[in-house]
């Protein structure tokens, strides 16, 4: 995979070369680039923004910079690609989302900065994504994320390849907790069921545990989820103790 990424300031990505990402550069899984967009600036003191039409507060990234740097992108890198506009307004982006951006062979992140961009830019947009609801100085931190998450799907990238296959999110639900050893510190300790070898009775639990970490947390993700008879089994017993442990702590606060 190739990504590009538009950029006024590229620096900030130097913490990409890093880690597990350093190491995937280095194996020739992934080419990484970055782009200073304000090479491609028209004026002496190399502005890449002016006042919007019309007046309002702010200022707006100019259109030129924008369209001449992919043209070169063009010439280095021709072919198809997807270019991603990193903006509030776009499609939140997600588990999902990063297993379906792992499957292009390049991906081209413009970030912006200031107030907004010309419209214009849009044009040579496929994809507008967001990381959430609330606004941010520029568009590296959520490209940065993005990389990231995307980055972690491309074969070989990770040790193991059954990590990302275990991530929270993979199956809809949260991870379930894990643990290493030893197997007893300051009086907590492992559960007995992940050192006892029957990996059919770890699987049960690890399915259940992750049914509960999602009912604590994040309820809202349960709606999703395609569960079997086991598994619906399963999550009848999690809402069954937790319904008994919050009777109990409303007893205890009584």
């Amino acid at each position: 995979m190739r990504i590009d990424v538009l950029s006024l300031f590229p620096d900030m990505f130097t913490p990409l070369t890093q880690s597990i990402i350093g190491k995937a550069l280095e194996r020739e899984l992934l080419q990484f680039n970055v782009v200073d967009f304000r090479d491609y600036s028209h004026d002496k003191h190399h502005h890449v923004d002016d006042t919007p039409y019309g007046g309002g507060a702010g200022m707006l990234l100019r259109p030129e910079p924008i369209f001449e740097a992919m043209d070169a992108l063009d010439a280095a890198a021709p072919g198809p690609r997807r270019v991603i506009l990193l903006d509030p307004a776009g499609r939140k982006f997600d588990h999902v989302a990063a297993k379906e951006l792992a499957q292009e062979s390049h991906l081209v992140f413009i970030c912006g900065h200031y107030e907004g961009y010309d419209e214009r830019i849009r044009s040579l947009v496929t994809d507008e994504f967001s990381i959430g609801d609330f606004v941010l100085t520029g568009g590296e931190l959520p490209a940065m994320m993005m990389i990231d998450a995307t980055v972690r799907f491309l074969p070989g990238v990770l040790g193991n390849a059954e990590s990302a296959a275990t991530d929270s999110f993979e199956n809809g639900l949260l991870n379930y907790p894990e643990y290493t050893r030893p197997a007893s510190y300051r009086d907590m300790d492992v559960p007995f069921v992940l050192q006892n070898g029957d990996h059919g009775k770890i699987a049960r639990w690890r399915l259940k545990e992750s049914l509960r970490r999602t009912l604590q947390r994040r309820p809202d993700l349960l709606a999703d989820v395609t569960l079997d008879k086991d598994g619906q089994k399963l999550l009848r017993e999690v809402r069954g103790e937790e319904a008994g442990r919050l009777a109990d702590c409303e007893r205890e606060d009584e």
